[in-house]
């Protein structure tokens, strides 16, 4: 799916939100970057995954109508911005929790932990496994991703040739490089490109647990009343055991509940 047809399978959400305005109807107003399975994607039954699936239980606790608002711009760190603006309530994407983003954003507790991993074409690379054998070789990360960084120390570490940074839409074309020779291996957390190369045979993830990554629901800083309510209905759900079910679900083996 092409990203114009993809935005154009959402509902127009802008005009959503001012006719809910106009109501007094108090919708809880999700960003996300999508696609980013199986964190958020839309399928053929509309929108999915688990953090689509998490907001929606969460938005119920607290008697507000989920609102999925899509981030499109090409740096994921932009994201933030939207809670300033007022574009949307809160961030729930597969977001890792970071000092700098601290700065800028309130977290909830964490709702799982993660890290990155690797993937090759096989083909091409039969001998890398992982961080160890990138020596001459481009990794390719998506803007703003908290690969970034650790691919960035890699070059600086002279342990990597290079870093190709593809805007946060592209993840499929980086797929696509790893075959062609655009990039020569790509990082990204676990679950995702445990979901990405399914379909791919060529492609395999030869190395997990890279970093160690807490993920979170972040709202506007200052935010406290929401925050804390989200939080409440986060930790409701993690006690009776429906958040630990979706994280099995739809997450696997690639992240784990926070201690």
């Amino acid at each position: 799916m092409t990203r114009r047809s993809f935005f154009a399978a959402l509902p127009d959400r802008t005009a959503g939100a001012a006719a809910s305005a106009a109501k007094g109807d108090c919708a809880l107003r999700v960003g996300a970057a999508l696609p980013d399975p199986p964190f958020e994607f839309v399928g053929k039954n509309g929108p999915s995954g688990f953090d689509i699936a998490l907001m929606q239980r969460i938005a119920a606790k607290l008697g507000r109508r989920w609102q999925l608002v899509p981030y499109e711009g090409v740096d994921f760190n932009g994201i933030f911005a939207g809670l300033d603006s007022g574009g949307y309530d809160c961030v729930a994407s597969g977001t890792t929790i970071t000092p700098a983003r601290e700065k800028v954003a309130d977290f909830c507790a964490p709702y799982a932990v993660s890290g990155q991993s690797l993937v090759v074409d096989t083909t091409r690379h039969p001998h890398v496994h992982n961080i160890g054998d990138l020596a001459g070789l481009v990794i390719g990360v998506q803007h703003g991703n908290t690969s970034e960084p650790v691919a960035e120390k890699l070059v600086a570490q002279r342990r990597a040739a290079r870093v190709r940074v593809y805007a946060y839409h592209e993840i499929e074309q980086a797929l696509e490089d790893l075959s062609t020779g655009g990039c020569d291996a790509f990082m990204k957390l676990a679950p995702v490109t445990a979901w990405l190369v399914r379909n791919r045979p060529k492609l395999k993830v030869v190395q997990v647990g890279i970093t160690t990554e807490r993920l979170g629901i972040c709202v506007r800083k200052g935010n406290t009343t929401l925050r804390e309510a989200i939080g409440k209905a986060q930790a409701e759900l993690m006690a009776d055991g429906r958040l630990p079910a979706l994280i099995t679900e739809w997450l696997g083996e690639g992240a784990a509940l926070p201690e």
